[in-house]
């Protein structure tokens, strides 16, 4: 299976520095250029997939229904297995109020946030999501749209990097992540935009990577 990982549209709660995780907020004015580029790069590399798999929240799914009706594909499979990480009482605070006051937020990956949960488990749920989906979608290519931290996730696990370490890398709205499984191991990671993740920028990892190749 290959997965094609992208990030959903940016929202005013994105632009303005607040807590988000499980809630919800409209679009920032222009969000389609992210979308419109993204979209040129799958097109100009003639990435065809033939399902769309999303999380349950709102930005994800209408970021997944605008890359399906361009190739006319009917469903798009939303669920919260792909959710954000949830802040639970967080949600709206300001990052900056949050990082002076928690000090474990984005530190520790087994801090379970008030009335949430922790990074560890929003990984280990959005990971065993996408592992299953490999022997349902084998020799198929598919879009999943997420977040930042379940891309973190993501590339954490599957490249065998340390969690703890990575909870703050830069996932831009322009991310789109190239994940090729052999059964459920992810043996090649690539990015094939020029916006890189912080994974890439900061060093942690080039690209393309393959297993075994450090």
């Amino acid at each position: 299976m290959r997965a094609i990982v992208v990030r959903h549209y940016k929202t005013l709660i994105n632009a303005s520095g607040l807590i988000m995780g499980w809630g919800d907020a409209p679009r920032v004015k222009g969000w389609e250029a992210d979308l419109a580029y993204v979209d040129a790069i799958l097109n100009e590399r003639d990435i065809q997939f033939s399902t769309v798999y999303t999380s349950y929240l709102e930005r994800a799914r209408q970021t997944g229904m605008f890359y399906a009706r361009k190739r006319g594909i009917p469903l798009v499979h939303d669920t919260q297995a792909l959710n954000e990480v949830n802040y639970g009482a967080l949600y709206r605070k300001s990052k900056s109020w949050v990082e002076k006051t928690i000090p474990q937020h984005k530190k520790d990956p087994d801090f379970v946030y008030p009335d949430g949960e922790s990074f560890s488990q929003m990984q280990a749920r959005s990971v065993e999501f996408l592992e299953s989906l490999t022997a349902k979608h084998q020799d198929e290519t598919i879009l999943v749209v997420v977040h930042a931290g379940v891309i973190r996730g993501f590339i954490s696990h599957f490249l065998k990097l340390p969690y703890m370490e990575n909870l703050k890398r830069k996932i831009t709205h322009r991310y789109i992540g190239n994940f090729l499984f052999e059964g459920d191991q992810c043996i090649r990671y690539d990015e094939l935009s020029s916006s890189l993740s912080g994974f890439v920028k900061d060093g942690v990892i080039s690209v393309p990577f393959e297993r075994g190749s450090g």
